[in-house]
């Protein structure tokens, strides 16, 4: 129990913290005046901090050859992060945070209950149920709300 408290912990922060680096993106793009160096910074920076987190954890590179025996599907996601980090520093400053961060995640639960129902990309099935759907309609409410106030 105490395991998924820290985890659910983490989450929260994870969360938490991707309103800051769209500011703080935004800002760059401004400075430069092109909001595509900013998502290519936020990626070259995260890409440095993650290798040398990798060395501290004194990672064996050596397994990077087993990388060979996944579809090469799975590199999409790089590219799907980078969609994600342009996309939102773009639409922050013309939406607001609140309404872009409401449909990011408006987008990511409607996606997220189709890959637990059919189990996709090897995840657990998790039937979609009439309790999720209204989780659902709460957001699509919750879109509104933001965007009428």
């Amino acid at each position: 129990m105490k395991a998924q408290f820290v985890l659910i912990i983490i989450a929260v922060l994870a969360g938490a913290v991707l309103p800051v680096q769209v500011g703080l993106n935004v800002q760059l793009g401004k400075s430069v005046h092109q909001p595509i160096f900013a998502a290519f910074a936020s990626f070259l920076v995260g890409t440095i901090g993650l290798f040398m987190y990798l060395l501290v954890l004194k990672f064996d590179f050596s397994t990077l050859g087993l990388t060979k025996t996944v579809s090469p599907v799975v590199w999409i996601a790089g590219l799907l992060g980078a969609f994600y980090v342009a996309a939102v520093i773009m639409l922050a400053p013309k939406l607001g945070t609140a309404l872009t961060f409401v449909l990011v995640v408006a987008g990511q639960m409607t996606v997220s209950l189709v890959l637990d129902h059919f189990g996709l990309l090897g995840l657990p099935v998790k039937q979609i149920n009439w309790q999720r759907l209204v989780g659902v309609a709460f957001l699509v409410v919750g879109v509104l709300l933001i965007r009428k106030f």
